[in-house]
């Protein structure tokens, strides 16, 4: 008896693994639109911010990068929440508790950050085709519009081949810059000190700030509350199940986008630092990397920054989508405002302006914009009559409101630096 018992021993692990087949099978139909979203926090502004913090102040500003990722996990989270929890996104939700004026306020400051983001994703899409193939700046310019539009297209089959067309191009700059900063060989000693202690000197004030606007993104808080939409019920207990499944995906995400960025000024540090070299331009980067790392870091670098380019130009113009419709009901066609969008990039490739002072000032602009996106959501969502059992709690609002004053903060400091100069 004992024996047949033995025997049949096999057989009752069968459905604990399948359990956890089923599991995992349930966890990834809700993975997605974190790592749609997650494009924006490593787009080319993060690479002209790194490169600037890592070549500049070594590895002093990394602990920036963190406390950054933990505000876009928390902001990430509650966005999603707004959209799994109402079945509206957004601007949506301006739209109808916010008045007239107060929306186009908005509408206007969301739409600026858009363009700043655009430039800064555009022209990552340019300079990963010119220092990878050699072509020529303005053709570069006409296929990365070509190509993010053909992204964005793809829509009209389904969210979901959109979100497998970014992810592999999210694995692409994530293997790309963990394997670089392996073989730059850091002082890992500094980097985990520089992570835990923040140091911030009047110098480093608009690189750090620049660095928050790079990896805070506004456009993307937007666009996260409409991405959870096609996945979302009505039923109460699957909303609930979505939310939870929701976070998981947010700190997968969010967690590859800190280390690719903790990469980029990592790598800057200990390369272009180090050897006491001023890089300041990302041609110059590429350029620099290929006789201190080799030909494959050099093409590693210009690979992330074409993927970088592609993905989060093909996102901003998605989230573009939303902000138009959303706030004042206008409903352009993204081929339109892929156009529209491409005019800042090309202004600075045919004006000789230097494309990394451009991604930093880009990014700084953006920072500015934050608190114009994350304010209305903290309203929005402490709203017990569109929230609903999923309003926020005590805990929740500090942590928001603490964020908004942070933002808030750094740049009423970077102003006045900036004008006592």
């Amino acid at each position: 008896m004992k024996d047949e018992q033995a025997a049949r021993l096999p057989l009752h692990v069968l459905p604990e693994a399948g359990e956890i087949k089923a599991k995992a099978k349930g966890i990834f139909k809700y993975l997605g639109p974190a790592f749609v979203v997650s494009v924006a926090y490593m787009d080319p502004g993060n690479f002209g911010t790194n490169i600037a913090g890592g070549t500049q102040f070594a590895y002093e500003l990394i602990w920036v990068i963190l406390w950054s990722n933990l505000m876009a996990i928390f902001v990430q989270t509650l966005s999603a929440k707004l959209g799994i929890a109402t079945g509206l996104n957004l601007p949506e939700h301006c739209g109808l508790a916010f008045s007239r004026p107060v929306n186009w306020g908005l509408w206007s400051i969301a739409t600026v950050a858009a363009m700043a983001t655009d430039l800064a994703e555009f022209l990552g899409g340019v300079l990963g085709f010119y220092l990878l193939f050699g072509i020529p700046m303005v053709w570069s310019a006409l296929l990365t519009g070509a190509i993010s539009y053909g992204i964005c297209h793809m829509q009209k089959y389904g969210q979901i081949i959109v979100e497998r067309i970014i992810t592999v191009m999210v694995a692409v700059i994530s293997l790309a810059y963990i394997w670089e900063m392996f073989i730059a060989k850091p002082d890992w000693g500094l980097i985990a000190y520089h992570t835990a202690v923040p140091i911030l000197t009047p110098d480093s004030v608009l690189v750090a700030v620049g660095m928050l606007g790079a990896t805070v993104m506004p456009h993307v808080i937007y666009l996260h509350s409409q991405l959870v939409l096609p996945r979302r019920t009505d039923c109460i207990e699957d909303c609930k199940h979505h939310l939870k499944m929701a976070k998981i995906d947010v700190f997968v995400a969010m967690n590859m986008a800190f280390i690719v960025n903790a990469a980029m000024v990592i790598v800057s540090a200990a390369v272009f630092n180090g050897n006491g070299l001023n890089i300041d331009s990302i041609e110059a980067a590429y350029m620099t990397l290929q006789p201190l790392m080799g030909n494959m870091a050099a093409g590693a670098f210009g690979l992330a920054l074409l993927a970088s380019g592609l993905s989060s130009s093909a996102v901003g113009t998605m989230a573009g989508e939303v902000i138009l419709k959303g706030f004042v009901g206008f409903d352009i066609p993204s081929s339109i405002r892929r156009l529209i969008t491409m005019v800042p990039g090309l202004a600075i490739i045919l004006t000789g302006v230097n494309p990394l002072e451009a991604l930093v000032y880009s990014q700084v602009s953006l920072s500015f914009a934050l608190p114009a996106a994350i304010i209305p959501l903290m309203i929005v969502t402490n709203k017990i009559d569109i929230m609903g059992k999923f309003k926020n709690g005590v805990f929740t609002n500090t942590i928001g409101w603490v964020i908004v004053s942070v933002i808030l903060v750094m740049n009423a400091v970077l102003m006045y630096l900036t004008f006592a100069s």
